[in-house]
């Protein structure tokens, strides 16, 4: 859409946002609504109504968090640019994004809102919009665990104490909890739990 002002002649984006979270929708809406040059034209906080919206508004951009988009196919997106908001233990699961034939844009999901703005403007040109420390992430994010650790994870995961992930493995419930130790700090985690959350995330187990 192409607008005569009394200053300039500019595009304006038409842009849909996808993102988790009321709070963080209404926040960049908020930004976003002062910038002449960008329109949003709707917002969904659910994964699987962002088809839908991408069909009914013809988006220019597209700005989604990572779980959002995972794994959709691009012609279900209308072939819409999609500048993805992704945290860094997510890292991993990025690989699949990165694709030469899809209109991709790669930010952290902390990305500070001017950041944002201008990876709409460079992906709405169709400009490579990247952070470079994210595309690193995600092409390295090999898991920092051993083999026995992602077993003894995985075996968390699935809800099993201490004492039957050592009979499950031939262990001590001390090793167990040695091994517990270890991947909470290797993952930079605070909790057993937080442990799984990162590691699954990050597609470790």
């Amino acid at each position: 859409m192409i607008i005569i002002g009394v200053r300039e002649r500019f595009t304006v984006i038409r842009t849909l946002l996808a993102l988790d979270g009321a709070l963080v929708l209404g926040a960049l809406s908020f930004v976003l609504a002062a910038e002449e040059d960008i329109r949003v034209v709707a917002e969904v906080d659910r994964g699987d109504a962002v088809s839908a919206a991408v069909r009914a508004q013809r988006p220019d951009v597209l700005v989604a968090d990572l779980g959002f988009v995972e794994g959709v196919d691009p012609d279900r997106l209308s072939r819409c640019p999609v500048l993805v908001l992704a945290h860094p233990h997510r890292a991993r699961r990025l690989r699949g994004m990165l694709c030469p034939t899809r209109a991709v844009g790669l930010l952290r999901s902390d990305a500070a809102p001017q950041r944002i703005i201008d990876g709409i403007r460079r992906l709405a040109r169709r400009e490579p919009v990247l952070d470079a420390d994210l595309v690193v992430a995600a092409l390295r994010s090999d898991s920092p665990l051993t083999s026995r650790e992602t077993e003894v994870l995985r075996l968390t995961a699935a809800g099993a104490p201490v004492a039957e992930v050592a009979a499950s493995l031939g262990l001590t419930h001390g090793t167990v909890r040695n091994h517990l130790g270890r991947i909470t700090r290797k993952v930079g985690a605070r909790t057993r739990v937080e442990a799984v959350r990162m590691a699954g995330e990050a597609g470790w187990i």
